[in-house]
């Protein structure tokens, strides 16, 4: 059984920073993609960075330059550095993981409970 457990989150003023971790805890995957998505009140949530288990990014285009996805194989944890952040940040982040464990042809799907961001003066 795969979880993930986010930290992290909070209330920060705009322009500061916050990390976000992600630890996964239960299995070890062969082929993935984790990722970092967040939904505001009332929008759709939207994928904000993600990472391959080759080390590829990708970012949406509103944090291009502010934020950092990156990971800690040897601790199974993906972070999320974000910085400048702006009110427009403000929502609760998801982890996510999406791939194959080793020894299972079965793709998984895994969302964390998320954590909340706050950037308010």
């Amino acid at each position: 059984q795969v979880q993930l457990v986010e930290s992290g989150g909070g209330l920060v003023q705009p322009g500061g920073s916050l990390r976000l971790s992600c630890a996964a805890s239960g299995s070890i995957f062969s082929t993935y993609v984790m990722g970092w998505y967040r939904q505001a009140p009332g929008k759709q949530r939207e994928l904000v960075a993600g990472i391959t288990n080759g080390g590829t990014t990708n970012y949406a285009d509103s944090v291009k330059g502010r934020f950092t996805i990156s990971r800690d194989n040897a601790k199974n944890t993906v972070y999320l550095q974000m910085n400048s952040l702006k009110p427009e940040d403000t929502a609760v982040y998801y982890c996510n993981i999406n791939g194959w464990r080793i020894g299972d042809p079965l793709r998984v799907n895994i969302w964390g409970q998320g954590t909340q961001v706050t950037v308010s003066s």
